[in-house]
């Protein structure tokens, strides 16, 4: 089955969203702003804030729509 969902990325992380599994409880929007926004296209921004930050917010996220992975770097 496919699964809609929408995916943003910066040099350090991905993220996922899923609507079909969104609460809309807004926590995401209400705590981190700056990233999750709204009102705005994209609704997520990722170099609005650190990664950890971001990170931090998403393991909040009650439903799971949201999910990350970091991006691996080469090594040289």
């Amino acid at each position: 089955m496919k699964t809609n969902h929408n995916t943003y990325s910066n040099s350090d992380i991905t993220v996922t969203y899923e609507p079909k599994h969104c609460v809309n409880a807004g926590l995401c929007a209400k705590q981190l702003s700056d990233v999750f926004r709204t009102t705005v296209i994209p609704w997520i921004k990722l170099d609005e804030a650190d990664t950890n930050k971001i990170i931090e917010q998403i393991k909040k996220c009650p439903s799971g729509a949201l999910k990350f992975h970091l991006n691996k770097k080469d090594v040289a």
